[in-house]
């Protein structure tokens, strides 16, 4: 899979809220782009062609265009552009992993939020 081919975010897939976000947005994107988890093998695969070795992309949640990634506070309005205006693809959303965190409280809500807010990166990619 070529990072660059569709859209797609990435998400953690082992925190219960995350994935609850990926779901929403998974709705209302309607198949406009590609979904998938920081763990899962197609994740960790389309990470590998995007981010050094040593980097941790897990601090925040990311969306890749054909140019750039677009990570946490940065990825917001790219994914909300990406959400109206983008074009439908045919292609199996993959299943998600259980989650790992106990992430369900709203101590848990409001430090994602934070972490949210405070991160915020934009990777320029290689054409």
């Amino acid at each position: 899979m070529n990072p660059a081919s569709i859209p797609v975010m990435i998400f953690d897939d082992h925190c219960y809220l995350c994935s609850k976000f990926a779901a929403v947005v998974k709705m209302l994107s309607r198949n406009k782009f590609l979904i998938v988890g920081h763990y899962s093998d197609i994740g960790m695969k389309i990470k590998s062609q995007i981010f050094e070795k040593d980097y941790d992309s897990t601090n925040m949640f990311w969306f890749v265009t054909k140019y750039i990634a677009y990570g946490g506070r940065a990825a917001i309005l790219p994914l909300i552009h990406g959400i109206l205006t983008g074009s439908t693809n045919n292609f199996s959303q993959e299943n998600h992993s259980p989650y790992v965190c106990d992430c369900k409280t709203p101590k848990a809500f409001f430090m994602r939020v934070k972490s949210l807010l405070s991160n915020s990166e934009k990777i320029y990619l290689k054409s």
